[in-house]
Formats: C-alpha cells, structure tokens, sequence
C-alpha cells in the first residue's frame, strides 16, 4: 500500500513541476511586444490580444484621447501598423468605468462621437460602427487586432460603448 501512495505521489510531483516550467518557460519567452492575433468566428470581431504597450518595429498610422461620454473614460489610442496587420493599442493611462456590462471596442464612422449624439447615454446607431473585440479590462494597456477586411479610411474615432443599453462609455477621435 504505501508504494503505491508513494508511486501517486511521486507522479503528482512531476506533473506539479512540469507543468511549473512549462509555464516559467511561457512568462521568460514572452517580452512586452509580443502580439497574439486571432479573429473570432465572426468577420467583424477580433479576439483581443496579449496586453503590450506600442511594439518597437511597429508604425502608427492614426491616435486620439479618449473623452468621457455616459462615464468618465481616459487615456490615449493608437492604431499601429505591424507586419501588414493593423491593432488598436491603449496606452497604460487608458481607463473607464467598471460599470457597464457587454463593454465592447468598436470603430466610428464619425470624427467627434460624443458631439454626434445626444447624452445621457450618447446612443450609437447601426450601420455606424463596427465591434471590434469585447474591452479586455477597465484600465492599462491593451491591444486588439483590426481585422484585415476593414477599411481604416472609413472609421474616424474609437469608442467604448455598451452594447446591452446603447451607451457610450467614451470615444476618441483619431487623427495623423
């Protein structure tokens, strides 16, 4: 009997130790800049991406700070081009309120999306906007992939809006 306690926990060891390098071996081979792109299954959404600040070997095309819209919202906003890819960065300043639910990231059409709708809410119409990935977190940096088949050109500010009662949260313009 005890060899085989002895045989169980001696195999629950090297698992527990394994396992504690594979992971030691992830956290030393990740640096900052490392950027994880992914799309969802739908064609309009981005899985959003590893935290990391603005990647060294990448260029930003357009940024903004955000304003505050139905809740007090900071920081600033890149879009970065890496490799032929496109992301959404938010600076380690970026930060919002915690609460709303189904807080989404999501591309404008217009160039002032506070001043283009009405308050309270600052309520976004369809065909206006696209989702790009659900907000990772309420504050810090962050990144999120663009998808490929989005026309840049056509979206002129970045916001943070609550799709479950049309509010937004805060939105920023973006410019060269």
């Amino acid at each position: 009997m005890k060899i085989k306690h002895l045989l169980i926990l001696s195999l629950f060891s090297f698992n527990v130790a394994s396992c504690t390098t594979e992971v030691s071996n992830k956290e030393v081979s990740q640096t900052p800049g490392d950027v994880n792109a992914s799309v969802l299954p739908s064609s309009t959404q981005t899985k959003p991406l590893a935290q990391s600040g603005q990647s060294q070997n990448s260029t930003a095309i357009e940024s903004g700070k955000f304003v505050s819209g139905e809740h007090a919202t900071q920081g600033t906003v890149r879009i970065n081009n890496k490799d032929g890819k496109s992301f959404l960065e938010f600076d380690r300043s970026f930060k919002t309120s915690e609460s709303g639910p189904d807080l989404v990231v999501v591309l404008h059409r217009s160039d002032n999306v506070i001043n283009s709708t009405k308050p309270p809410s600052y309520p976004l119409k369809n065909g206006d906007y696209i989702v790009i990935a659900p907000l990772q977190k309420y504050s810090g940096a962050q990144a999120y992939s663009i998808p490929q088949n989005i026309n840049l050109a056509d979206y002129k500010s970045v916001a943070i809006w609550c799709r479950k009662f049309n509010a937004t949260f805060g939105a920023a313009n973006l410019s060269s």
